[in-house]
């Protein structure tokens, strides 16, 4: 598992080295404005704009947001020393299906609706931008892509971890038919004593069966509890790397949003957006939390998969402030990485929230065949997906 750990510090270094340049690549760029743009832009930021106090906003804002996500993802880590919050429970199921609503909304209603605004402004040119649904397809080929690396992830994974095991795996099997051989060679002493030496031994020999079935009894159950696990590996293996993928598409929009908040000079766009990023992030930490609980992770991966969740949007805030002088939302460049990156951040959410959350629970035997637990199940999915539903109407 410690291979496990180290590919995925290696991808989270990946994902936020291509952030930072996309971020870089921004910057450079966002002096190139819409044209058609600049009047309407300039009279709302000269009359509206008290830059000073934008700047505390922005700066409770980080605070604000950090202290929501980490408390969001958090919680059902802590909730697992709950027996009412354990995976175990039928309480579970419903905050899990709370949570993929969450995500899943998040996909649909937040994420790709602003990835076709950008793609499709009147800022980019006709030819190509808006003579094909590069949103769309994007989202797609990212979906797409999301199946091939969790299909091939988990398969890689788990064949890693089987070779490994082999060796293992041979000398039970050689141990198992050793066991069967010494139980019949057993037998066959125990009916050669009784045919020598008379009706005397009887009671010798009924002790030699009780001892041969006991013996094999304990063998076979050692083989039970061995296939038992052999089951459960490859369903936590799945579990782990579902956890890694989800924080993907979670971090790649968390950044971008960070940074539209960051770079806004705009009280009015500033106030109603800091409250919903809060819960915004609040939510899908829950999301995020709750499948690295399922994962049983370390503790320390799982500390450093949370903290990694609470820090981006705050870190995305901080590169916006930073350029928010110069950063211009219509710049041809901004508008295409932030429109690319969206529509690969909502088809890999809304994969997630599809596959391997919902399906994954609502085809489970236990709760097919808990009529409770499934109506439960399907209203905390309905709620989960309505509260960030109605959050889009400030973020």
């Amino acid at each position: 598992m410690s291979n496990i750990f180290i590919k995925y510090n290696n991808m989270l270094k990946m994902i936020m080295m291509t952030t930072f340049i996309s971020s870089v690549i921004i910057y450079g760029e966002c002096t190139i404005t819409c044209d058609h743009h600049i009047e309407a832009m300039e009279a709302p930021e000269i009359n509206n704009n008290k830059l000073g106090e934008a700047l505390k906003y922005k700066l409770l804002g980080i605070a604000t947001i950090l202290v929501s996500g980490a408390f969001g993802v958090s919680l059902p880590l802590i909730g697992k020393r709950v027996s009412a919050l354990r995976p175990e429970n039928d309480i579970f199921f419903m905050v899990k299906a709370f949570a993929a609503g969450v995500i899943l909304a998040t996909g649909f209603i937040h994420i790709l609706p602003d990835a076709f605004e950008s793609l499709t402004s009147p800022c980019l040119n006709e030819n190509p931008w808006r003579r094909f649904p590069f949103s769309g397809f994007v989202a797609m080929m990212s979906a797409i892509g999301t199946l091939m690396i969790d299909s091939f992830a988990t398969g890689y994974y788990r064949r890693q971890h089987f070779d490994d095991h082999k060796p293992k795996l041979v000398t039970m099997v050689h141990d198992y038919n050793h066991d069967h051989h010494h139980t019949a060679a057993d037998e066959e002493k125990a009916d050669h004593d009784q045919d020598g030496h008379g009706h005397g031994h009887d009671h010798d020999r009924h002790a030699g069966h009780v001892h041969v079935h006991t013996h094999a009894t304990h063998g076979h159950a050692h083989g039970s509890a061995d296939s038992s696990q052999e089951l459960a590996l490859p369903e936590l293996i799945r579990k782990r790397v579902i956890s890694q993928v989800l924080e993907i598409g979670i971090v790649v929009h968390s950044v971008i949003i960070g940074i539209s908040l960051g770079a806004s000079g705009s009280l009015d766009t500033i106030k109603p957006l800091l409250a919903a990023l809060s819960f915004h992030q609040f939510f899908e930490g829950m999301g995020l939390g709750g499948c690295i609980s399922q994962a049983k992770f370390k503790s320390r991966s799982m500390a450093i998969m949370a903290t990694f969740f609470s820090l981006t949007t705050p870190f995305g805030i901080a590169i916006g402030i930073g350029i928010s002088s110069v950063y211009k939302e219509n710049n041809s460049t901004a508008l295409i990485v932030e429109g690319t990156l969206n529509s690969a951040s909502a088809g890999i959410l809304i994969y997630m929230a599809l596959v391997d959350l919902l399906a994954a629970d609502f085809m489970d035997p236990r709760m097919q065949n808990n009529f409770s637990l499934q109506a439960g199940a399907n209203i905390s999915l309905l709620l989960g997906a309505a509260s960030m539903s109605v959050l889009a109407k400030w973020a």
